[in-house]
């Protein structure tokens, strides 16, 4: 065989530099398989000059007796080998070849057409696949030519939706494998389809199916506890979706329970959100209660402000405190600055509740507001008689807007029986009264907060004539000082009362109790609650007309007409 000049090696680079990689492939191959000739090939001037004239001849000749096609043979009937290999670019080349070795066909391997079934989960086109199925040709028992089912394909791509679709469709897909021995849920767990893997576990998954390799889901590194990019893990998710099994299941794997989300709450707490009481009833055991205190809010919270009462009160049997209370951070994102789980109960009306917890032992004196306050401001009498028959402070103040009278009457004086109730069961009367005014003229009252804090808050804070006066409960101010009356002897009644009284003529009979003597028997009364105390009427060896008439229970005071609540804004803060 004759050499190429280094000149004219130049001149071929110089053409095949243009040509792709599969042209040039093909140029090589052709090359390669070429007998050369002298006089074809030569390496003196004469011989090439002598070749213009010369017909043209082929670029190559072949050993076989036909050059390779420019199309693949039929596979059909093609009868003979077939080659991959992929190219320094890393394009995939196939060549087909006879039995004796000659070459057929070479080129880039044909790119098959995805099934339109694949795609469409693959896609994620919910629509699509629900068409495809519908179709009489659609046999999801078939695989595809690599050997995987449709339900493999979604777990592949995590596309639920399509999986439970395709589970619906045809149940016996759940457990079935490829060609390798990969189930759907190997298939999700490898790819970390966390959603996936719930919804093949909740159609009967066998976690416990191994692929070729003897490997099952939870084998060789699959980690339980493996967290989303939002930090929830496995059994997080299942418990917020109710997953009774799965959260069984993930259980049975040792599962951490205590792993919290971003919002750190534990799987505990949203099991309890979502009223799961099998999931809880799991949870308990496994939950650490230090966990539970270190996330700054308890599951009783949100049992009671859910009103979840069966989670509640299997909670409260398995030890959680009833008077726990929200970190700092979380009381900071209620308005009310609420903290316990008594508050809860009692926001909602949930009498059930509020017995099972008191019941329990729980404190009503230690929220900022007071559940009193709050049961007083709703109209809920039953819960303010729990509340008071288990000891909340009637007389207590709200730090932040004091008064110089009971909080909780500015939240039941539209209520007069709530009202009368809270005073015949130890609440301050006479506080009601004082005034620092006296009979002197009173400066205006201020009832905006763009007005800011101006004359009306003093050391004692809010007096009640100020409250009284508020434009929403003034037109009640008759009816609210003669209950407040009949729990005084002599008093002085300041001019802003008066003021009151004299505004509406069918209110001069309160004036007149209030400015004439006090009846004798009135004032007995007084002296004997003052020294038996109220709580102890009941027991005196007097005649039970006599002891109702201790308690004020001479005639019924109704409700009045539920207005407007009052709010904050009504006086000065």
């Amino acid at each position: 065989m004759s050499t190429v000049s280094s000149e004219q090696s130049m001149e071929d680079y110089s053409l095949y530099r243009n040509l792709s990689d599969d042209e040039l492939l093909q140029v090589a191959i052709e090359r390669s398989l070429s007998h050369t000739h002298n006089d074809t090939l030569s390496s003196g001037p004469e011989s090439r000059l002598s070749s213009q004239n010369a017909p043209p001849a082929p670029s190559a000749q072949y050993s076989s007796p036909n050059p390779p096609s420019e199309r693949p043979p039929d596979l059909k009937t093609f009868d003979g080998t077939i080659s991959r290999f992929v190219t320094g670019s890393g394009k995939s080349m196939v060549a087909y070849r006879r039995h004796d070795g000659s070459l057929v066909h070479i080129g880039p391997e044909p790119k098959e057409e995805e099934e339109p079934l694949f795609k469409a989960i693959r896609d994620g086109d919910l629509m699509k696949v629900q068409d495809l199925l519908k179709l009489p040709e659609t046999n999801l028992t078939i695989p595809n030519k690599q050997g995987w089912f449709s339900t493999h394909q979604a777990a592949f791509y995590g596309q639920s939706d399509c999986l439970q679709l395709l589970l619906s469709a045809q149940p016996r897909l759940t457990n079935q494998r490829t060609s390798h021995g990969e189930s759907s849920l190997i298939v999700s767990v490898s790819r970390e389809q966390l959603r996936c893997v719930q919804v093949l576990l909740e159609n009967g998954a066998d976690p416990d199916i191994p692929n070729s390799d003897n490997e099952t889901p939870l084998y060789k590194g699959a980690d339980v506890n493996s967290e989303a990019a939002d930090g929830a893990t496995a059994l997080y998710e299942a418990c917020k979706n109710g997953h009774k099994a799965v959260v069984e299941m993930l259980l049975s794997h040792n599962a951490d329970a205590n792993k919290p989300g971003k919002r750190g709450l534990l799987p505990l707490h949203i099991a309890t959100q979502q009223g799961s009481d099998a999931i809880v009833s799991m949870l308990v055991p496994v939950t650490s209660k230090t966990r539970v205190k270190r996330s700054g809010i308890s599951p009783l919270h949100l049992a009671a402000e859910r009103n979840r009462d069966n989670i509640l009160e299997s909670l409260i049997e398995d030890g959680f405190d009833v008077n726990a209370e929200l970190s700092d951070e979380r009381c900071s994102l209620y308005e009310d600055r609420r903290r316990t789980v008594l508050f809860f109960s009692v926001v909602n009306n949930n009498l059930h509740a509020t017995r099972l917890l008191l019941a329990a032992g729980a404190d009503p004196n230690r929220d900022l507001l007071r559940p009193l306050m709050v049961a007083a401001r709703t109209g809920c009498f039953q819960s303010v008689r729990l509340l008071v028959e288990h000891g909340a402070h009637i007389n207590a103040p709200i730090p932040t807007h004091p008064t110089s009278f009971p909080a909780v009457y500015m939240f039941s004086m539209k209520n007069l029986y709530i009202f009368k109730y809270l005073l015949d069961h130890g609440g301050h009367a006479h506080s009601c009264f004082t005034c620092v005014y006296g009979s002197r003229p009173h400066p205006p009252i201020r009832t905006s907060r763009s007005e800011g804090a101006g004359s009306q808050i003093h050391n004692s804070g809010v007096q009640f004539c100020e409250m009284i006066s508020v434009p929403s409960i003034s037109r009640w101010a008759g009816p609210i000082i003669d209950v407040l009356l009949d729990y005084v002897g002599h008093v002085t009644l300041c001019s802003k009362l008066m003021e009151h009284l004299e505004s509406f003529p069918d209110w001069s009979h309160i004036k007149d109790k209030a400015v004439g003597p006090r009846p004798l028997l009135h004032l007995c009364r007084l002296q004997i609650i003052s020294l038996v105390g109220q709580r102890q009427l009941e027991t005196l060896p007097i005649p039970g007309a006599l002891i109702g008439y201790l308690n004020h229970k001479v005639g019924e005071l109704l409700p009045l007409e539920a207005e407007d609540e009052l709010d904050w804004e009504d006086f000065n803060e």
